[in-house]
């Protein structure tokens, strides 16, 4: 069956099933030490427990760069070669790519994460000005993301072999629609990973003796920040798009030709978009402002563009199902598979990431936001509730049929997405009041001597709790994914009355799809009101945001 991952994934050869593996294990430890990292530091900024400052920023630092550029990126490479395997039919091409790709990638993880021990923390942006005293602790730590950079533009080279082989032998005449979303993820990879190189290149040569301190380093990593912002939206929605066919059975109704375009609309609409990120910037023209607020608006087109398609082509399978009521029809989806909920919940903290990522790009609001709680509040709707949860849905599929055996405990699996979003809702909505509220992002004792509003720590220890119960659901979640990298225990064949099939299912006149134009339309309402208690509280921000760098 064209659909059935789970057999696919079990048919490959043992050499890309050994590096797959590889990729995933690394990829969870990575995300282990991530999740550690934010934990303390949450519990530390909440005044739950006593740390000091310097530490704290460490463990920042270990958070940050563990999530942002090695969890979500080794994953990501991961997964791109293991769906574009299968969607070859016939294993990987040029397989030294893929293991030399993730050779430097885990090289600059175990430099990156040395670095973060050395010196003063730098946080995960690297800035050369803070290792002014110590170039020897930058130039480790950079070293890291040059390797991370190398290893994200070998690997997609693997990946876009596999995807041409079965047209360069004649099997193919064009890409399928999903094979075009895996080229376009590749090509995207590429670019994050020259975006890397260029934005850490000159820090390392003045580390080196080799070159001046860097002058321009906040606007090269606006770029390259940007870019490894909303790659990881652009994987997500493609992995949504591919697992939906693997547990519904379901293809866009839509068909493949306007899928492809959709997802061309990455390639155009993310880059120009980037100047949102440089608001803080105090030289930036105010006309630059104004279009960077327009040109922001467009950020999430493709998206939200992509979640229609695939929520209205489920929502018409479900209905020719006997699928009844506004919202009835979801009844119908596999929710006993734990991948169904991780994609629920990540196209909920999808919309409630986006409706604060359009408070925040507005010229007016992003100055007195920006440097404040508010970023990581709504940031993590995305990071956690939407990208980490779907990265683990895809392993969660990948996994247990490349090793033989079936997900472990999945009746309790189901559960931990959904305690994942209760606690990233705390740690939501307390960082977004924290942030109206203007308590600052990069300050692990937020109380300053007592002198600082009471309800600033009281806001930051419900940010902890919530954190804390977020960290544990996701660490769980996690947890039984990489159970399934031990060897066979039980068969993979236990988890096939898990997914359901519509594929003979036909969707004919009549039905009607309301849910996907419903929710944009509450995600829009969301936006003006929430955009509204921005500008009333303006005035009122005890903490006035300002300098460079807003993220």
């Amino acid at each position: 069956m064209e659909t059935n991952y789970r057999d696919r994934f079990a048919a490959l050869g043992a050499s890309d099933r050994r590096l797959l593996v590889a990729m995933s294990a690394v990829s969870l430890v990575a995300l282990a030490l991530g999740i550690v990292g934010g934990v303390l530091t949450a519990l530390a900024r909440g005044g739950l427990i006593d740390m000091i400052p310097n530490t704290g920023y460490r463990f920042l630092t270990v958070h940050g760069v563990s999530i942002f550029f090695y969890w979500l990126f080794v994953a990501q490479a991961a997964l791109l070669l293991g769906f574009s395997a299968v969607e070859n039919g016939g294993g990987l091409v040029r397989r030294r790519l893929a293991w030399t790709g993730f050779g430097l990638m885990l090289a600059g993880f175990v430099f990156s994460m040395g670095g973060a021990h050395m010196g003063l923390p730098l946080l995960y942006d690297g800035a050369p000005a803070m290792a002014a005293q110590t170039p020897h602790a930058l130039l480790v730590f950079n070293l890291g993301y040059l390797l991370l950079g190398l290893g994200l533009m070998v690997v997609p080279a693997c990946a876009i072999a596999t995807l041409l082989e079965p047209r360069r032998t004649g099997r193919q005449e064009r890409l399928t629609g999903v094979g075009f979303a895996l080229f376009t993820w590749a090509g995207f990879l590429v670019v994050t990973g020259f975006a890397a190189l260029y934005t850490f290149l000159p820090g390392t040569l003045w580390a080196l003796g080799l070159g001046a301190m860097p002058a321009n380093h906040g606007t090269n990593w606006h770029i390259v920040f940007h870019n490894m912002h909303y790659l990881p939206l652009m994987a997500t929605v493609i992995l949504w798009y591919v697992l939906v066919r693997h547990l519904t059975g379901v293809k866009s109704v839509f068909g493949d030709r306007f899928s492809k375009i959709v997802f061309s609309m990455y390639l155009v609409f993310v880059p120009p978009t980037s100047l949102y990120h440089m608001f803080l910037e105090p030289d930036l023209p105010g006309v630059v402002r104004v279009t960077g607020s327009l040109l922001s608006l467009f950020v999430s087109v493709p998206t939200l563009t992509a979640f229609l398609i695939i929520v209205a082509s489920l929502e018409l399978h479900a209905r020719a199902q006997g699928g009844r009521g506004l919202f009835g029809w979801m009844r119908m989806l596999p929710w006993r598979h734990p991948a169904t909920n991780a994609i629920g919940v990540a196209v909920l903290s999808m919309g409630l990431g986006i409706v604060f990522a359009f408070v925040l790009i507005q010229e007016q609001l992003a100055p007195l936001l920006s440097d404040t709680f508010f970023v990581p509040g709504y940031f993590h709707f995305f990071t956690v509730g939407t990208v980490s949860l779907t990265l683990l849905a895809a392993l969660a599929v990948m996994l247990p049929a490349i090793g033989g055996r079936a997900m472990w405990q999945p009746g309790l699996m189901r559960w931990m997405p959904w305690l994942v979003l209760a606690g990233l809702l705390v740690f939501g909505a307390a960082g977004v009041a924290a942030g109206y509220l203007g308590v600052p992002r990069r300050v692990i004792d937020v109380a300053y001597r007592s002198e600082a509003p009471a309800l600033w720590q009281g806001l930051m220890a419900t940010v902890g709790i919530g954190g804390a119960i977020m960290a544990a659901a996701l660490a769980l979640f996690a947890a039984g994914v990489a159970i399934s990298l031990v060897p066979r225990g039980r068969t993979a064949s236990e988890l096939r009355d898990l997914t359901v099939a519509w594929q003979g299912s036909a969707v004919r006149p009549g039905f009607t799809a309301w849910v996907g134009p419903v929710s944009v339309l509450v995600i829009v309402v969301a936006m003006y009101a929430f955009t509204a208690i921005g500008f009333e509280m303006m005035q009122a921000l005890p903490v006035t945001a300002a300098g460079g760098g807003g993220h």
